[in-house]
């Protein structure tokens, strides 16, 4: 792996470009330049050029990662399964292969880049004029990904949806447990009101894992013209991707995150019942159990942010912010808590 001064973090540009310029004939190697999107919260991602055309390269953060995550065969059968679905997602250009990443140092793909505006900054989020109008639409195309049959687009393998919520919460509970974590045993006491009542699943669909709004790129008029991150995406219960979205929302009003704006913290932007209701609309599913699902998705999300702060501590991380995510730990796990105790509700 040849890495030279001025690459990107976790992108060595001359490997990169000798790769490309055997294996993809649209990108110039020889010419390619790079920059750091996204610094590790989730996979690695960095803008490529050879100054003429704009792509999108992913690769798995740098350091020890948690068990099952940052797939990048995964992600990119995806995208590539859902490219002419009613889904809007990036154009798959190239998965790496095996005697690539043995240079490379990890696996990677490269896709198209959306254009567009991923909404993750306060004032972004500020100068809209239609909140409402942008809920409905994002909660519209959450609800076109789950009316999808997962063999149409040649899904229909894709993971295990039989015993999916169970298998999720010992999922992270298993995977906390594997880093040095003084949390250990609120997760648990979590996990186990989660598992006193798991709700039957109405409907097996394809699920993203992590959808919420600055997961996807929009345009001038705010539709939705593409869904990003589709690391953690299977076949599963569609209302987790529900609540899900509805926590990254305003589930997080008031903390110190740095992950993104939160819409809920911001004037004039509509609550969670709002977004539950257009979900609603688009779909046949009962709602009934949401509080059960919103408390698994504060529980998924503080194990996230705990391996998070772990790779932070251990140095891992690129890009700034990552001290403020261990504090937000507790919180989430306080609110996961509360919620299955029927004390919030949605």
């Amino acid at each position: 792996m040849q890495t030279r001064e001025g690459d990107p973090p976790g992108l060595p540009l001359a490997t990169l470009g000798s790769i490309l310029a055997e294996r993809v004939p649209e990108i110039d190697g020889a010419r390619l330049q790079a920059s750091l999107i996204s610094g590790g919260r989730s996979n690695l991602t960095y803008l490529l050029t050879d100054g003429t055309r704009r792509w999108v390269l992913r690769r798995p953060p740098l350091g020890a990662i948690l068990e099952t995550a940052h797939d990048m065969g995964r992600e990119y059968r995806m995208i590539e399964a859902l490219h002419h679905s009613r889904v809007p997602v990036p154009r798959p250009v190239y998965l790496s292969r095996a005697q690539d990443e043995s240079v490379f140092g990890s696996a990677f793909f490269i896709m198209g880049c959306a254009e567009g505006e991923v909404l993750r900054e306060e004032p972004q989020l500020a100068a809209l004029t239609d909140p409402e109008g942008l809920s409905r639409r994002l909660m519209r195309c959450l609800a076109d990904l789950h009316a999808i049959d997962p063999h149409d687009v040649g899904l229909g393998g894709l993971g295990r949806p039989d015993g999916y919520l169970e298998r999720q919460i010992e999922r992270w509970l298993r995977q906390v447990a594997t880093i040095d974590s003084a949390l250990h045993l609120r997760f648990e006491d979590v996990a186990a009101s989660l598992r006193h009542r798991v709700p039957t699943t109405q409907r097996a669909s394809l699920v993203h894992g992590d959808y919420r709004l600055d997961n996807v790129v929009v345009d001038t008029a705010h539709e939705v013209v593409a869904v990003l991150d589709w690391e953690m995406a299977t076949r599963g219960d569609p209302l987790a991707d529900v609540a899900s979205a509805l926590i990254w929302w305003d589930g997080m009003r008031g903390l110190d995150s740095p992950v993104a704006a939160h819409p809920g913290d911001i004037p004039g932007y509509p609550s969670r019942e709002v977004l539950a209701a257009a979900y609603a609309r688009e779909s046949d599913l009962d709602l009934t159990d949401l509080d059960w699902y919103l408390g698994f998705a504060f529980y998924k999300i503080a194990a996230i942010f705990e391996g998070i702060r772990h790779r932070h501590d251990e140095g891992m991380t690129l890009g700034a912010g990552f001290e403020r995510i261990g504090p937000l730990v507790p919180h989430l796990l306080e609110s996961a808590a509360s919620t299955l105790s029927g004390s919030h509700s949605c």
